[in-house]
């Protein structure tokens, strides 16, 4: 009798849930809180009745009650069949699209920045700047315009860095003021940051978050976990970026290095656990996507430069290289110090550079070897090594004053051993060639060849990476527009269906659906330039007058007029600059100034009072004359001056 009893009362039960559960599938009767609210409710009472249920909430869309468990596992006799109530099933609520809109990066190398949107969340994926073109005269660089981001405000949660380069980290200082939101980064970037940040009295305002490789950041609806990679810099990270669409794998800059200087190798492992889970979308740099092979390890370089010093025993060494390449700095130390030689660092950002890493840990020099630029009176030539900056031919750098012979305290000499231990940079290859030629002139020995790796993955690396994560779709990024097709072909390669390859540009909105990935829009994203202290104020039409003075000069024709009239009260006079040598010229001016004569009297003659007519009846004159007689086109301006009497 008591086993009958408690079958009817688990029958009775078992009544009560599907009743319940009915009720919460009916999409007019209960709003998605009262469903899980009575879903729980019902759950927590009859947990005893339903075996092999998981205990978590539900939100019922017209629940199967036949692939309920059963009320028990023999037979009930007494046991009356249950039919489900009939259930109207909730609209399924459109799922949004992830936005990946990269705002620099692409078709140019330099000032990567990328921006992920997903509803009502934005993350920024490094801030970096790049250098100015030839045509930017005056320009210190180029920074990303972020309107976009300025506009969306509410939204933007963060900015994550993959490592401490310029063209990922440079714009920081200028975006925070107008995007205050935490950075996050590894520790070394991070300490890279703040010391940009100090320069500025920027410390206080800016949070900073230091993330640790295999750890994981949640902003807004994303959560962002770092991967360890290598690179020409310590502390590089790949983002592996989990949005409510899938999963985004942003490799930043890196290479395949089993043998790295500092720290372990690349996290290969880690790759391929993400991409067995599946991965919606690969974003790989594609800087040497054009190389085939591998990149060569880091720690081949040391062998290359102990053998340059080898070489040059009686030789002062002067290496070049970039400041933030930790790595390279710590191989060109240990040959110094295997050779008995001092080192002096010269140029502020390697200065800045390895105090930082030094302070970290992550580069190791000896007691004594390091000595200031000031005793290297003290020691004879085959005694010291001197790391300097301007391995790309900057015009204010070290190595660059040294060849010109503006640098105050280091003057290149004969016998000198000059090493460029890196490649140009696209674009730097003319600054580069500059520096080299005035270095042979000094009777400089310059080794520019085989003392520098790259820190960036070719085409094998790449492959691997494709390998390893197996994404959906392929979105090549961090190069000029012929990396990008190539690296769309080997993405095609290594089975990625061609549709689902996006060749981007600047700008451009990809979204990415359920059902595919399209370019749904286009923002003005135009590099800002930096000059000094303004930023943003040098448009097209300055950069244009720039480009004028620099090839043909300038003529200033100045003179006074009574007020409100049109009567001279001086006369006209011809300065010119950067136009020809008026000691040579002096004709040419003389007929030039009877030009500018013969246009003020016409304008006597007409009755125009108007400054800016008689402005331009000068400036047409006097452009014709000077075409005609020289060829050239300087910039004409005409200067009045209104006497009252």
């Amino acid at each position: 009798m008591s086993e009958k009893n408690n079958e009817k009362k688990n029958e009775k039960k078992f009544g009560k849930l599907v009743e319940t559960i009915g009720k919460a599938t009916t999409k007019y009767r209960r709003t998605k809180k009262e469903t899980v609210e009575a879903l729980n409710s019902a759950e927590k009472n009859t947990g005893k009745i339903i075996t092999g249920q998981r205990k978590e909430k539900v939100v019922a869309e017209g629940v199967d009650i036949d692939k309920l468990p059963a009320v028990s596992k023999k037979p009930k006799e007494t046991s009356r069949e249950v039919k489900p109530r009939k259930t109207v099933k909730e609209t399924k609520k459109p799922v949004s699209g992830l936005k990946i809109i990269p705002l620099g990066g692409l078709e140019h190398i330099g000032m990567n920045i990328t921006a992920f949107e997903y509803e009502d969340s934005i993350i920024v994926v490094d801030c970096g700047m790049s250098f100015p073109e030839d045509d930017m005269l005056g320009i210190d660089c180029v920074i990303p315009n972020v309107n976009y981001l300025k506009k969306n405000i509410d939204k933007v949660k963060g900015f994550v860095i993959t490592h401490g380069h310029e063209d990922h980290i440079g714009a920081l200082p200028y975006i925070l003021k107008d995007i205050n939101v935490p950075v996050y980064a590894t520790r070394l970037t991070v300490a890279i940051i703040e010391s940009k940040l100090s320069e500025r009295n920027m410390l206080k305002t800016t949070k900073r978050k230091i993330v640790k490789y295999g750890q994981s950041i949640n902003l807004g609806c994303f959560r962002i976990e770092f991967i360890r990679t290598n690179h020409s810099i310590s502390d590089a990270a790949a983002l592996a970026i989990y949005s409510p669409i899938g999963t985004i794998i942003h490799t930043g800059d890196f290479k395949v290095d089993y043998t790295p200087v500092f720290g372990d190798p690349i996290d290969l492992q880690r790759f391929g656990e993400i991409g067995r889970k599946g991965v919606l979308a690969l974003m790989c740099e594609s800087t040497n996507v054009l190389k085939p092979g591998f990149t060569m390890s880091e720690r081949s370089v040391g062998k290359t430069f102990d053998n340059i010093f080898a070489d040059n025993k009686n030789n002062r060494i002067i290496v070049a290289t970039f400041a933030s390449n930790v790595d390279r700095v710590q191989q060109i130390i240990n040959s110094a110090e295997n050779f008995g030689r001092k080192v002096v660092v010269d140029g502020r950002s390697m200065v800045n550079i390895i105090n930082i890493a030094r302070e970290l840990g992550y580069i190791n020099i000896k007691e004594n070897t390091l000595i200031n630029i000031d005793q290297m009176k003290d020691y004879s030539d085959e005694q010291l090594v001197l790391i300097t900056t301007g391995s790309q031919g900057e015009a204010m750098a070290a190595l660059s004053r040294m060849a010109a012979s503006i640098h105050k305290k280091v003057s290149i000499k004969p016998g000198d051993t000059i090493v460029f231990s890196s490649t140009p940079i696209p674009g730097n290859e003319k600054s580069v060639s500059k520096v080299i030629n005035e270095l042979y002139l000094k009777g400089a020995k310059v080794i520019f060849q085989d003392a520098h790796v790259s820190g960036h993955a070719c085409q094998e690396e790449i492959k691997l990476m494709y390998s390893l994560i197996r994404p959906k779709y392929s979105i090549p990024i961090h190069g000029e527009y012929r990396h990008l097709v190539r690296h769309a072909e080997l993405a095609e390669e290594m089975g990625i269906l061609k549709e689902n390859i996006f060749i981007l540009k600047n700008g451009n909105v990809l979204e990415i659906k359920e059902d595919g990935g399209k370019v749904i829009d286009q923002i003005e994203c135009k590099g800002i330039m930096v000059d000094g202290l303004g930023i943003g104020d040098v448009g097209n039409s300055v950069m244009r007058d720039r480009q004028k003075l620099s090839e043909d000069g300038l003529v200033i024709v100045t003179f006074a007029m009574e007020k409100g009239s049109n009567l001279m009260v001086s006369d006209a006079e011809i300065v010119t600059k950067g136009f020809i040598y008026v000691k040579e010229s002096d004709t040419i001016l003389k007929d030039a100034l009877n030009t500018v004569n013969e246009a003020l009297i016409r304008c006597q003659d007409k009755g125009t009072i108007e400054r800016n007519k008689i402005r331009n009846e000068i400036r047409d004159a006097l452009s014709d004359f000077i075409w005609k007689h020289t060829k050239r086109s300087p910039m004409i301006i005409t200067i009045i001056t209104d006497v009252e009497y």
